[in-house]
């Protein structure tokens, strides 16, 4: 374990050298300051109205406050897609990347296990996404919550859930590392992710038009691959009652928010994926011939 935290620590430094932490900071600070901005001017347009309307003031949890609570809710939804480009892109040539330019030659001749050096890839490019989305989400939610006075119901949970996301992406694309190119490995990683995103419409056309066999085939491509059902149930924990209501009486019908909570099994099936994945990486890397 040891070893695997050095090459963790390793993967931190890389990161660092190449300017991605960098980038990403200004890149981040950069979004949410043109989305708060946005939200700002949203407020004042909305304040202007209820004056002109004759009211003292806007329900933070009503009606008239709709385009706040949806403006934070797709806000949070950019927050889970940049997670899972940043899963992707920055772990794509993890393991990949090393062969393809010869330095995993000179890597795997000092005295540590390939198992142990895929294991401290994963766990230094994991540390980097997570803590990266995490400050995004507790940015937008922390801005909005400024500038408006609007929170959401319960944002922990719901960024813990996108958390797992980024964590099960970024297990799939090193154990993609392990065992495709660089290129290959980055188109089969975002098939897979448009897989689940299919399901989840899949599954909103099957509830809407009653069409159970679209209903299945949605759960079984949220199963093979679960990063959208864990954005469905974390916009579950993102919407006040009011937005609820309009959810369940459209039958679900917008494939973006979701209604209902994810259910206990799929979120532990998510996890044990991303372990399984890891697990299989090891043992990939282990008995591959460089």
């Amino acid at each position: 374990m040891h070893n695997a935290l050095l090459i963790a620590e390793l993967s931190l430094r890389e990161a660092t050298r190449k300017r991605l932490v960098s980038v990403l900071l200004i890149l981040s600070t950069a979004f949410i300051g043109f989305y708060l901005y946005g939200i700002y001017r949203l407020e004042l347009n909305l304040d202007q109205r209820s004056l002109d309307a004759g009211l003292d003031g806007r329900s933070l949890s009503g009606l008239s406050n709709l385009p706040v609570m949806y403006a934070a809710m797709f806000g949070m939804y950019l927050v889970y897609f940049l997670g899972a480009l940043m899963s992707v892109l920055s772990t794509v040539g993890s393991v990949s990347g090393d062969i393809e330019n010869g330095v995993m030659q000179s890597v795997i001749a000092r005295p540590i296990s390939r198992a142990q050096l895929v294991l401290g890839r994963w766990i230094g490019f994991t540390v980097v996404n997570v803590v990266y989305v995490a400050l995004l989400g507790a940015a937008l939610i922390g801005g909005v919550y400024a500038i408006t006075g609007y929170l959401p119901p319960a944002p922990v949970p719901a960024l813990g859930l996108i958390l797992l996301a980024v964590t099960l992406l970024t297990a799939l694309t090193v154990l993609g590392s392990t065992l495709f190119t660089t290129l290959a490995n980055g188109i089969g990683v975002f098939v897979l992710y448009g897989a689940g995103f299919t399901g989840g419409i899949l599954s909103a056309i099957g509830t809407f038009a009653d069409s159970p066999t679209l209903a299945t085939l949605g759960r079984a491509a949220n199963i093979v691959m679960p990063t959208n059902s864990l954005w469905l149930g974390a916009s579950y924990h993102l919407q006040p009652d009011v937005l609820l209501q309009i959810s369940q009486r459209t039958r679900g019908a917008n494939p973006f928010f979701g209604s209902e909570p994810i259910p206990a099994a799929l979120a532990v099936w998510a996890a044990v994926l991303a372990a399984l994945a890891v697990a299989a990486a090891m043992w990939r890397f282990s008995r591959r011939d460089l």
